[in-house]
C-alpha cells in the first residue's frame, strides 16, 4: 500500500508544478489500473479541503465538486470516507464549515448523546437535527 500525502494531492488537482502534477496524474491512472493500492488519512482529505478553499476564493460549489471527485475516487482507500461522504453532504446545504460537519457527523456514528460546544451555528445545526 501507499501512503498519500496532501501535496500529492494538490500537484494533481491544482496542477500548479507540471513535473508534480504529470508524476501524480502517471500514479493514479496505475492505481486506478490495480498497479498501486493508495490510501490516506482524514487529515490529509482536510488539508487538501483547506488549501483549496484558499486556492478557489471560498468558491464553495468548486470545493465541493472537488472534494466529491475525490471521494468518488474508488481506488483510494480514505480512512472514515463514508463519514466523509456525509459531511461532504452537510456542507453542501449549510453555513458550518466542513469540520464543523464532520464532527456532527462522527458524534452520531458514535453514539454521542450530547455534544459541547460554544459556536451558535453549530448549536442550530444540533437543535434542528434533534427536532427532525
Amino acid at each position: 500500500m501507499t501512503f498519500v500525502d496532501t501535496n500529492f494531492f494538490l500537484r494533481f488537482l491544482l496542477a500548479d508544478v507540471t513535473n508534480q502534477h504529470n508524476e501524480a496524474k502517471e500514479f493514479f491512472l496505475k492505481s486506478a489500473d490495480g498497479k498501486f493500492s493508495p490510501f490516506t488519512s482524514v487529515i490529509v482529505f482536510f488539508e487538501v479541503y483547506w488549501v483549496i478553499l484558499g486556492q478557489f476564493k471560498k468558491d464553495k460549489e468548486k470545493v465541493i465538486q472537488t472534494l466529491k471527485k475525490i471521494l468518488s475516487l474508488k481506488f483510494i482507500e480514505i480512512e472514515n470516507s463514508d463519514l466523509l461522504e456525509k459531511a461532504v453532504n452537510i456542507y453542501a446545504g449549510s453555513s458550518l464549515g466542513l469540520v464543523d460537519c464532520y464532527n456532527l457527523v462522527y458524534a452520531k456514528s458514535k453514539n454521542a448523546i450530547d455534544f459541547k460546544t460554544f459556536d451558535k451555528d453549530l448549536i442550530k445545526k444540533l437543535l434542528k437535527e434533534k427536532s427532525s
